[in-house]
């Protein structure tokens, strides 16, 4: 839509925590957001069970939301999913040149 810069904050957390990160987003004005399934794969990532490595799944949190709302749902998903603890995720923001398909009346404002 034209007018309107929009920014993707993409949030990769353990499994099992990805509504925490939905919750913040959508307390901080965010609309809501699309989980994917995916693993693991950094160093201290890996686990063995019985000698075989076993990589741990995790979800991916896409948010796609009006730029200048970006860095408070931001703020709020760190906070609330406690990412600045070590091993609780990491989250980052991508400014978006183009979006399509947006029909969410609160971002036509």
């Amino acid at each position: 839509m034209e007018g309107i810069a929009y920014d993707l904050i993409v949030t990769i957390v353990n499994k099992g925590r990805a509504e925490k990160v939905m919750e913040a987003a959508k307390k901080a004005g965010a609309e809501g957001g699309t989980v994917l399934h995916g693993r693991g794969s950094g160093v201290h990532e890996k686990a063995k069970l019985f000698g075989i490595v076993i990589e741990p799944e995790k979800e991916i949190v896409l948010t796609l939301i009006p730029s200048d709302i970006s860095q408070v749902v931001l703020e709020n998903i760190l906070k609330e999913a406690d990412l600045n603890k070590p091993n609780k995720g990491i989250a980052f923001v991508l400014s978006l040149d183009k979006v399509a398909g947006i029909n969410h009346d609160y971002l036509r404002k």
